[in-house]
């Protein structure tokens, strides 16, 4: 079995500012039972503020903010549903930070 995007979306919701994702089917694998290749990031000014994925030899994890940590993948709606909720979280984060400047 090959390979098959199952979902991609790119968003640019302002300038400087993208959320993207992608999702894959793939066989499964030691280094990803659940049979899936996955990134769901948010950038902002070109660098990435939040996101996970499961890059090669990397295995499931999380971005949010400068930590990275090991994610526990139970299903692709609930990995949509952490993502969004950080989205909202670091956005709300960006906006206070804005406006004390």
């Amino acid at each position: 079995m090959k390979a098959e995007l199952i979902y991609h979306d790119k968003i640019i919701e302002k300038p400087n500012c993208i959320v993207e994702i992608t999702v894959w089917s793939i066989p499964k694998t030691s280094d990803k039972p659940h049979g899936y290749k996955y990134s769901l990031v948010f950038v902002k000014a070109g660098r990435r503020i939040g996101g996970y994925d499961n890059a090669e030899g990397k295995g499931d994890h999380r971005h949010y903010g400068d930590r990275e940590e090991p994610y526990e993948f139970k299903s692709i709606d609930k990995l949509f549903e952490d993502f969004y909720r950080d989205l909202r979280r670091l956005k709300n984060e960006g906006q206070k930070r804005n406006s004390q400047d």
